[in-house]
C-alpha cells in the first residue's frame, strides 16, 4: 500500500497538478478574462506593502529560479565545476537567505491581509488560502535546510530529488522510486508545491503569467491625448 501511495503522489500527482496549472490556466484565460489579475490591494492601505511586497516576490522568485536550476541541471552538467556537496551547501545558503526574505515578506503581508480591516473586507477566501500555503510552504522549505545539512556527505538527498524532478519532466515511469526513502520533511514540500500548482488557476497567482514584459522593450513614448 505504502508503494502505491508513493507511485501515485510522486508518479502520478505531479502530472495531474501540473496539467490542471496549464489547462486550468489557458480556460480561465479564454472563459473568464477579466478575472485575469492580480487584485492588489495597495489602494486600500499603503502601510506596510511596499516593504512586505518587495521582500515576498525578490525572495520567492529567486528561491523558484533556483530551485528550477539546481533541480533539473543534470549532475554531468556541473560535475566537471563544482561537486555535489559544494552545490548542495551553495543551495541551503542561498536557500536560506532568499528563503528568510520571502518569509518576513509574508509575516507583512498576512498581517496586513489579516490584521488591516480595509484590507480583510476586500479579501476572497482564495486570497487568504493562497497567501497562508505560501507561508506553510516557505517554512517547509527552511525546514529542509537542517535536514540536508545531514545529507551533505555525498549529497544523496539532493541528488535524489534532482533524478525524481528530471525523471518527472522526462516522463520516466520510474521516477517516483527515487524520493520512495527520503525524509518526510522533503515529501512534504513537494506535495505542498505539487497543491500550489492544483489551484493556481483559481488564485490570484496567474497574473504571473501577464508580466508586462514588452514594455521593457517597446519603441516609443505611451500617447496620452488631452481631453476636450
Amino acid at each position: 500500500m505504502s508503494e502505491f501511495f508513493n507511485i501515485f503522489l510522486f508518479g502520478a500527482y505531479p502530472y495531474i497538478a501540473i496539467g490542471s496549472m496549464i489547462f486550468g490556466s489557458i480556460l480561465r484565460y479564454d472563459r473568464d478574462p477579466y478575472s485575469w489579475k492580480a487584485d492588489s490591494s495597495q489602494l486600500m492601505s499603503q502601510k506596510g506593502f511596499r516593504l512586505g511586497s518587495n521582500l515576498f516576490h525578490i525572495g520567492i522568485i529567486l528561491l523558484f529560479f533556483g530551485h528550477f536550476i539546481g533541480l533539473l541541471t543534470p549532475h554531468f552538467v556541473y560535475e566537471p565545476f563544482i561537486s555535489a556537496e559544494h552545490k548542495q551547501i551553495l543551495a541551503m545558503a542561498a536557500g536560506g537567505i532568499f528563503g528568510i526574505m520571502a518569509f518576513f515578506g509574508m509575516v507583512i503581508l498576512i498581517a496586513r491581509r489579516l490584521g488591516n480591516p480595509r484590507v480583510r473586507a476586500t479579501s476572497h477566501f482564495m486570497d487568504i488560502l493562497i497567501l497562508l500555503l505560501l507561508f506553510l510552504q516557505l517554512i517547509l522549505g527552511l525546514l529542509t535546510i537542517p535536514e540536508s545539512a545531514k545529507h551533505i556527505e555525498g549529497a544523496t538527498s539532493m541528488l535524489a530529488l534532482a533524478e525524481w524532478a528530471q525523471g518527472i519532466v522526462t516522463f520516466r515511469p520510474d521516477a517516483a522510486s527515487y524520493v520512495a526513502n527520503e525524509p518526510l520533511i522533503f515529501k512534504l514540500h513537494i506535495l505542498l508545491g505539487l497543491t500550489i500548482f492544483l489551484i493556481f488557476p483559481f488564485t490570484r497567482l496567474v497574473h504571473i503569467f501577464s508580466a508586462p514584459i514588452k514594455y521593457l522593450f517597446r519603441s516609443g513614448y505611451q500617447i496620452v491625448r488631452r481631453r476636450g
